[in-house]
């Protein structure tokens, strides 16, 4: 507030004021209340004064680049001289040369001040020394809103840089919309991975079997009075050589006079038996036609147990090229059929397979031939058997080379070696095929004249392996010889009476009544 009195009016003799001398100054808005106590302190140390008017406190130096500058305090007038309303009287901080807040708040403010205050001379408004006070003055009104501009861009850097750390950390950021990773599903042995998945396999192999595989009507003459003197059946079978070659099996075509066999697209041909397989429930049949669709052969070794697979076959000789699907159920099984022979190494599948559908294929999720389809467990359902299509091989391509269906024949009695064998043989190994003869027949169990007969082999002898691949409960002796064609010579690994041997043996030829 700036005071408006006449300079040039003097002080009344006789009452001394000792800031007298002092000259009019602008009081801020919110100065500090006066001080009732007259104190020297505040009196300006002037040369005209001498040097016991200076202020007890030491001389402040000069203000450093930068920093906020403490004005020159202002004239402190007496009781009563203040013309700032009592409201103004909130304490209000300075800053002084050396940037230390100073305050100036009386806790008690004079409740009447004076609007008109004690103007001084003339000459000391006059006095350049006192110039540069004035320019402090308006440096310190100015230096206000400085300090306001410096706390407003102090919290500004301060937010910002919390703001930086926060965003740092991630807190700022807001949560991503939770995508679910899309997880490649795990597929089942062959392709298999769900149902959707199961659909589109089913379809697909389907598709590329189906034209391969034909429906075999087989005629008869029978001797019975009570029929019409003719049987007909039915059966299914695959194309696997597009010259006119179909594998089936041998109770299909047993006793036939007439084949009819019948493809999907409706071409029929006449069809005659070329061989019967001495060791399974298979037979070829060949057709005079060439460029037919072929069946693709997969491996039935590779299978897993619980592997998607399918049957193509015409059930009951009506519902022709149905396509039928379940899982392999089990590996190895063994049946009896109604002849009295037995058939090793079989495929277990739930897939629906019944009259009509034997000789068809059980394929895989891709449509490969893993099997021949062959019977299903009396009184069962949902029990069906296939014939490993690596049993198949051999003789199918012995047909297509022109040579007789002959098995291989090592002419030996064994049993495969389990923890129940182990135990009672009082064995020291775990897998392999202990020949020894079942106590029913007795005798020997290597039959005289036979391969292993020529070959040395023993009673008790171990076979742990043929040509270095293992013989155990997933790859018997019998399906592991019938990779091999009568004639061959093979490399046996036997252990005997603790003692490691090679033995070579030359495969004959399987008998046909051989049980």
């Amino acid at each position: 507030m700036t005071n408006d009195s006449d300079p040039s009016a003097r002080v009344p003799a006789g009452d001394a004021d000792p800031l007298a001398e002092t000259q009019p100054v602008d009081v801020p808005r919110f100065a500090p209340p006066p001080d009732p106590r007259p104190d020297t302190r505040w009196a300006w140390a002037g040369s005209e004064r001498g040097p016991e008017a200076a202020p007890w406190w030491p001389a402040p130096s000069s203000p450093q680049p930068g920093t906020a500058s403490w004005p020159a305090p202002a004239a402190v007038p007496t009781p009563g001289a203040w013309s700032s309303p009592a409201s103004s009287a909130t304490a209000s901080w300075g800053r002084g040369a050396g940037g230390a807040p100073t305050p100036f708040a009386d806790p008690e403010p004079d409740p009447e001040p004076d609007p008109e205050p004690d103007p001084a001379p003339a000459w000391v408004a006059a006095s350049p020394e006192r110039e540069p006070q004035a320019a402090s003055r308006r440096r310190s009104a100015t230096g206000v809103g400085t300090v306001v501009a410096v706390a407003l861009l102090s919290a500004v850097l301060a937010s910002s840089g919390t703001a930086l750390a926060l965003d740092a950390s991630g807190a700022l950021t807001p949560p991503a919309a939770a995508v679910a990773t899309p997880q490649p599903p795990v597929p089942a042995a062959g392709g298999s991975s769900g149902t959707t998945d199961d659909s589109a396999a089913i379809i697909s192999a389907a598709a590329r079997l189906s034209p391969a595989v034909v429906k075999i009507t087989t005629s008869a003459t029978t001797t019975d009075p009570f029929s019409s003197g003719q049987t007909d059946g039915v059966g299914s079978g695959i194309i696997y050589d597009s010259n006119g070659w179909i594998v089936t099996n041998h109770h299909v075509v047993t006793g036939a006079d007439k084949l009819t066999v019948e493809l999907k697209d409706g071409r029929t041909f006449q069809g005659k038996v070329y061989g019967i397989d001495t060791l399974t429930d298979l037979a070829i049949v060949k057709v005079d036609a060439t460029g037919l669709p072929v069946a693709s052969l997969g491996s039935s070794d590779s299978l897993k147990v619980g592997q998607l697979v399918i049957a193509v076959g015409s059930p009951l000789g009506t519902y022709s090229f149905s396509v039928t699907s379940g899982i392999v159920s089990g590996k190895g099984r063994s049946i009896t059929l109604s002849t009295g022979s037995t058939i090793d190494n079989l495929i277990q599948t739930d897939a629906a397979i019944n009259p009509g559908n034997s000789g068809g294929p059980l394929a895989d999720a891709s449509g490969n031939v893993v099997g021949i389809d062959t019977a299903m467990a009396d009184g069962s359902n949902g029990i069906g058997f296939a014939i490993p299509i690596d049993i198949a091989k051999p003789i199918m391509a012995q047909a297509v080379k022109g040579e007789a269906l002959e098995r291989p024949y090592i002419g030996i009695r064994y049993e495969m070696i389990n923890p129940q064998v182990k135990t009672a043989e009082k064995l020291t190994v775990d897998n392999g095929a202990l020949i020894i003869n079942d106590s029913t027949t007795g005798g020997s169990a290597i039959a005289t004249g036979s391969p292993a007969d020529s070959a040395g082999l023993k009673d008790g002898d171990v076979i742990t392996a043929i040509n270095g691949m293992a013989v155990d409960q997933e790859h018997p002796l019998n399906l592991l010889l019938v990779q091999f064609a009568p004639k061959d010579t093979i490399r046996l690994t036997v252990l005997r009476g603790g003692r490691t041997l090679t033995v070579s043996v030359t495969l004959g030829v399987r008998p046909d009544n051989l049980q």
